[in-house]
This record gives structure tokens, sequence and C-alpha cells, in this order.
């Protein structure tokens, strides 16, 4: 017993609990050590417009520790050919002001290896980086390749014996179905420990995507009414503008809904719908998403409309009898006490008539109205509660008002708040600099388990059995004329018949 004792004491005493009235442990000042962050596929399109500029900014911000950043790719390039790659991308995509000397200073951080040189090649890359740290520096390493070519880097991590205070940023898709997702988690587990894996979905650090966290769990007037008996249906929707962009070899394999809806959409109604952590905590947050997708129903292909935009076909790398669809818009249930009987309206798709990325609360109407007929009551829709996922972050509140001037005419109002309306505007984060600084943190609040990717394959399985067959839709429409039996009698909330204020 004195031995068990013992061991209980020694244990409890290497746990730190917080005090009563501390801050959750989610602790964004805590200082981070030095990384080395390796980039695989560092000459793609990914790195190039998002994450070499990000890493810039997180370096010259003072917001990430001392870094040195070590990029390998299929190219054969120098290390100061990469820097000059990486130069140029900076200038080109980073939205920030980068002067001379600044660039200096990141470019002095950079080096490159060939992954055709091996994975010596790689560890002896990584080892002189961790020298000019001083030392043991901890990796993070961001795999910015295709899904196929995961398991590949993997095994060059474990070969170089990079795996050792490593974390592994991975992207999306994270399988194809629930076979390959279960055999992806396999086979990246043998190497990695699920607490070093982060599967990142970059709408989810949006300042928005937080912002619902906030609006929800920090307001008492929210909280109490959302819920079925408040809430009439939701709508997620992002339209895209974008055709292919040259991953047309990608997309044929992939589909509107494997790229975007398990990825994103699925994430995104996971905070919509999750019920209150106990603590804003990685853990606790992620359980509580897992909850929810352990709650959606199984996705019904007849509830289904798939489309291919006319064209799509004459596309480079594409079959011309392909099947896969550039749009989808489902209806989707979560069949759970808070939800069980709302419907969750979801649609993205290629080359549509605006790029938007928006989520569309619909509050239920008055049961009975006193107001008279033509007074405008019930013309316009229910209340809607908006949040918009762009960079520039919007909420917008509609609500029935009074006209000015004499009788009783309502019209529909709203009230909007904009993240660049506040003093605090330049110090938002882009999505991938925000999820790569939590990275670094070992911060996994943001990101995807393997759990719940499992599940989100699991409820998919009848779509992706038994597909409905793809309906044309212009370039430039909203998609297939199909969407709206889908949605009725609700309408879509896009597009817009009003716009939103911007900053004067």
């Amino acid at each position: 017993m004195t031995d068990v004792m013992s061991q209980a004491e020694a244990l409890a005493q290497t746990i730190a609990y917080p005090a009563p009235g501390a801050r959750p442990w989610r602790q964004e000042d805590k200082p981070i050590p030095p990384h080395v962050i390796v980039l695989f596929g560092a000459t793609g399109d990914l790195a190039r417009r998002k994450l070499i500029p990000g890493l810039a900014h997180l370096l010259l911000s003072d917001l990430a520790p001392d870094i040195q950043v070590v990029g390998t790719s299929l190219e054969d390039y120098t290390t100061e050919q990469f820097r000059e790659f990486a130069h140029k991308a900076i200038e080109e995509f980073s939205h920030r002001d980068v002067e001379k000397a600044t660039w200096a200073e990141f470019g002095d951080k950079v080096s490159y290896v060939p992954t055709g040189a091996g994975p010596d090649a790689l560890a002896k890359a990584v080892g002189e980086a961790e020298q000019r740290l001083g030392g043991r520096a901890e990796r993070l390493h961001y795999l910015s390749v295709p899904p196929a070519a995961a398991r590949q880097v993997i095994k060059t991590l474990k070969d170089a014996d990079l795996v050792e205070r490593a974390g592994v940023v991975m992207e999306k898709p994270f399988g194809t179905d629930l076979a390959s997702a279960i055999s992806l988690n396999n086979e990246v587990h043998q190497t990695f420990d699920e607490s070093q894996i982060y599967r990142i979905d970059h709408f989810l650090g949006k300042e928005a995507a937080l912002n619902i966290l906030a609006f929800r769990f920090a307001n008492g007037l929210f909280e109490p009414i959302w819920n079925r008996n408040f809430i009439d249906h939701i709508q997620i929707d992002i339209p895209e503008t974008l055709g292919l962009d040259r991953r047309a070899n990608f997309y044929e394999v992939t589909g509107a809904y494997k790229d975007m809806v398990v990825t994103h959409l699925f994430q995104v109604l996971a905070f919509v719908a999750m019920e209150p952590p106990t603590a804003l905590e990685p853990r606790a947050i992620s359980e509580e998403k897992n909850k929810v997708f352990r709650s959606m129903l199984p996705i019904d292909p007849n509830e289904v409309v798939r489309g291919q935009y006319t064209g799509y076909r004459n596309e480079d790398g594409v079959a011309r009898d392909s099947d896969t669809e550039t749009f989808i818009a489902l209806k989707c249930g979560i069949d759970n006490w808070r939800w069980a009987g709302t419907p969750f309206y979801l649609r993205t798709g290629k080359r549509m008539a605006e790029g938007q990325r928006i989520i569309s609360i619909a509050f239920k109407e008055a049961p009975k109205s006193m107001f008279p007929l033509g007074s405008g009551v019930g013309q316009h829709g229910p209340d809607h509660l908006t949040f918009d996922l762009a960079d520039e972050s919007k909420v917008s509140l509609s609500f029935y008002g009074k006209r000015p001037g004499p009788g009783m005419k309502l019209d529909k109002l709203s009230m909007q708040f904009s993240t660049q309306e506040t003093d605090s505007a330049a110090a938002v984060l882009e999505a991938y600099e925000r999820l790569i600084l939590d990275a670094m943190r070992h911060d996994h609040t943001l990101f995807t388990t393997a759990e719940g990717i499992e599940s989100l394959w699991e409820r998919s399985a009848p779509l992706l059995l038994n597909p409905p067959p793809v309906r044309n839709y212009p370039p430039g429409s909203w998609g297939p004329n199909a969407i709206h039996q889908l949605v009725a009698p609700h309408a879509w909330r896009l597009p817009f018949e009003r716009v939103w204020r911007e900053k004067k």
C-alpha cells in the first residue's frame, strides 16, 4: 500500500492543476521554445500563397519563437534559389509590407534540401538548423503535399530519425472513405503518437469561426435560444468562383464532397452545434465536436444534389466521361436533444456566381402576428444571425423594426459588427498563421482528431456508395436548379439581397 501511495503522490506532483479562478490551460502567452519547421512541398501552391508569407509574418511580428525553416520539395533547388522563390512569394501574396531589411532577417533563417537527396540529407539539414538555434530545438513538420504522398513523407521522417520532439501537420483530405481513413490513421500512428498529429482545417483558424464560440458561450442573450425550440434551420454556404486552378489530378479523385464538406463544412458545423465544453482547452472541445459527429444522421443520397459545371470535362486532366462533382448541396441532421428535427443545409461548389463563406442561423418566426396585412411582417423571411467567414470577419443580426413615419410599416433591419471596425484589426492572424502557432504551442483545440474524421467518413458511407447523378450547371450560377427543391420550404440565404456595411 505504501508503494502505491508513493507512486500516486509522485504522479500528482507531475500534474499542474490550475489554481481556483486561474485561466484555462490554453495559455497563449506562455513562451514557445525554438522550432525547426520542415516544410514539405515547399515549392507548391499552398506554400507559395499561404505558408511562406505566413511564417514570415509570424517570425517578424514576434509572435513566434526563434525558428529555422527547412524547405524540401521535388525541385532541385539550392538554398539561394529557394530563398529567391520565398522572397517572390512574400512579395506577391503577403498582405503586409515586408521591407528589404526585414526580408533579409527572415531569409537568413531559410534553407533548402531537395526531396530526392534522401532522408540522410534531410536529417543533416535539420541538424544544422538546430545548431543555428543553439542545439535542442523542437520540430514541426508541415506536410503541404497531396494525400497520396503523405505516407512516403512519414516514412522519410522515420528513416531520418526526425520523430522525437516533433509535431506533424497533415493537410486535407484525410482519407477518402472510412477504410482509407482508418488505414492512414493506423499507419501514421506507427510513427507518431496522436498527440503529435495536427490534422489541419484552415476554416477553423479563421477569426469568425472562433467568434462562434465567443458568441454562443459568452453571451446570455444567445445560448438559451441556441436549440431546436428557437432555431428553424441553419445554412453553411461556401461557394467559390475559382475553377480547378491546375488541380485536375487531385480533384478528379476527390470532388467537392471529399475536398470541402468532410474536411471544412462539417468541421464548421461542429462549432455551431456542439454542447458547451467544460473548459476552453483542446480535449474538452474535441470531445464536444466528436459528440456532434457521432450524433449526425447518415447522409441520405436522396437529400443531396451533385453538380458539375458545364465545360468541366474539357479541362486538362479531366476524363471526358467524368462523374466527379464540382458542386454539392445537402441536407443533414443531428440526432440529439438540442437539434433533433432541425435541418442543416450545406452548399459548396466551383465556378459559382460569388465567392462567399457564410453561416446563417434562421430563427423561428413568431407563432402569431398582431400586425395587419400590408405591414411588411412575414414578407422578408425569418430573423437571421449571419457569420461571414472571410478574413475580414463580420457578424450580422437581422430583425423587423418600424419604418419611420405614420402608420405601422415594418422593414427588415440589421445590426452588424466587423473586426475591421475595431482597434485590434491589425492584430488579426490569417488562418494558417494561427494554426501553425497553435501547433508550436502543442494546442490541438482547432485541429481534427482521428476519431472525429473516422466518424464523418462513417456517416458519409451511404452517399459514397450510392451517389446521385451529377447535374450540369452554368459557370457563374448558384448551382443546379434542384437545390431549390432541396431547401424548400425555405430559401437559400445566398445571394444576399443586401450588402455588408463597409468601414468608412
